[in-house]
């Protein structure tokens, strides 16, 4: 076939199923295909770039992202900016950068010029016109996260999110709100909550940190995430994937959403780069676990490092974004290779025994391959006996 610039979405697909082919091929690549794979790669690069575009990092974030890489503290910032109040001023987005700043961090920190233009936008309006109401208070006393800090005899709804979010080690204004969210889980209606939610994710996720592995993200590759897929084939999936998940580092936490947000899951960083992954559990099924799970991995994989943002993930909803894409696309990979699911009895005439058989082979759970078939015929009323309907907050009883 003659390689030509990728302009349709049929053209995108039969382009990765041939460097699937390819890839399958290992070591015995000859020299012609490899060159072929390489060429190919680019072009879906290239599609993928302009169909689904990755947003510019936010300047602070992209900063504050350097320090962290770097292990600066905002006084080695002071050449660059003049003073200390300075740089203090600046990452709380009260003064904006001048021309000869954005000079100095783009030599200095190796960040975009472009990129840092943007700071002369202060966001710090924003940030400083917080409706503490809009918090869902009620609901978070109930769940008894504020039990910790309750006793402070805290008066006003404002005093009491500010020391719920202060207990958490993000600042208002500063760190949480700094923090931009990614995902079509998020909606002005919803921000408030998601922020307390996230907020009580990061104060979960650090008490679990003393029984953490050691992160090495070079461990992340196709690879581990198809190490942990196949933990669904286990009666005890869920629960064997989290304790490996946190053999290396990574934790993970279990924390229903919020009334009124749509959300599965979240993965972040928090600021000393412990990498979180959360989950709601808002459909009790085992297809949506393991397909929500895999999704925050490939976010913590491919994407976090990116900056300061947290993912926050409906996926119900079909996204443009480049990184959600791709997430999609790396977790189904993981589950069913898309050359093998082309080829399946369970696609091409899906029952009860052809799924069984395919989950077999691929030793993951039937109820992935059954959500995937629910997922690409828009079908959800087929196959309800084999998702795995009432099988996983079972073993999180904790969980709301």
């Amino acid at each position: 076939m003659e390689i030509k610039v990728i302009r349709t979405e049929s053209e995108y697909h039969s382009y990765l199923e041939e460097v699937e082919r390819l890839l399958s091929c290992g070591v015995r690549l000859t020299p012609t295909e490899g060159d072929r794979l390489e060429v190919l790669t680019v072009l879906i690069e290239a599609y993928e770039n302009r169909k689904y575009p990755v947003e510019p990092p936010d300047p602070i974030n992209a900063i504050l992202f350097r320090m962290e890489e770097r292990g600066l503290k905002q006084a080695d910032l002071i050449p660059y900016f003049g003073s200390s109040s300075r740089v203090s001023e600046v990452l709380k987005r009260k003064r904006p950068l001048t021309v000869q700043m954005i000079r100095a961090v783009s030599l200095g920190l190796g960040i975009s010029a472009e990129i840092l233009v943007g700071l002369g936008e202060s966001s710090f309006q924003k940030n400083d016109s917080i409706e503490w109401s809009k918090f869902p208070i009620k609901e978070i006393m109930k769940r008894g996260w504020l039990d910790k800090i309750i006793n402070r005899n805290s008066e006003s709804h404002e005093e009491l999110i500010r020391d719920f979010i202060s207990f958490s080690g993000l600042r208002f204004g500063e760190a949480s709100f700094r923090r931009s969210l990614v995902g079509e889980a998020k909606s002005p209606t919803t921000l408030y909550a998601l922020y307390a939610w996230l907020a009580r994710v990061i104060q979960c996720a650090r008490e679990k940190k003393k029984d953490l592995g050691s992160f090495d993200k070079t461990k992340l590759t196709a690879s581990f995430l198809r190490e942990v897929a196949q933990m669904s084939w286990s009666g005890h999936g869920p629960v064997l994937a989290i304790e490996y998940l946190q053999k290396h580092g990574i934790s993970v936490v279990v924390e229903s959403q919020l009334k009124g947000t749509q959300l599965d899951g979240a993965a972040l960083k928090d600021t000393d780069g412990m990498p979180i992954i959360a989950l709601t559990l808002r459909y009790d099924r085992l297809d949506n676990f393991w397909f929500t799970l895999l999704h925050e991995m490939v976010h913590i994989w491919k994407h976090v490092d990116m900056g300061m943002d947290a993912f926050v993930d409906d996926l119900n909803v079909l996204s443009e974004d480049r990184r959600e894409a791709e997430a999609n696309r790396l977790a189904g990979e993981a589950f069913i290779p898309r050359i093998i699911w082309r080829r399946s009895g369970a696609f091409i005439s899906p029952s009860r025994e052809t799924i069984e058989k395919l989950a077999k082979e691929l030793r993951i759970h039937p109820a992935i391959i059954a959500g995937r078939i629910r997922k690409e015929t828009g079908n959800f009323a087929i196959f309800n006996e084999i998702i795995g309907n009432n099988q996983v907050r079972c073993m999180f009883p904790l969980v709301r």
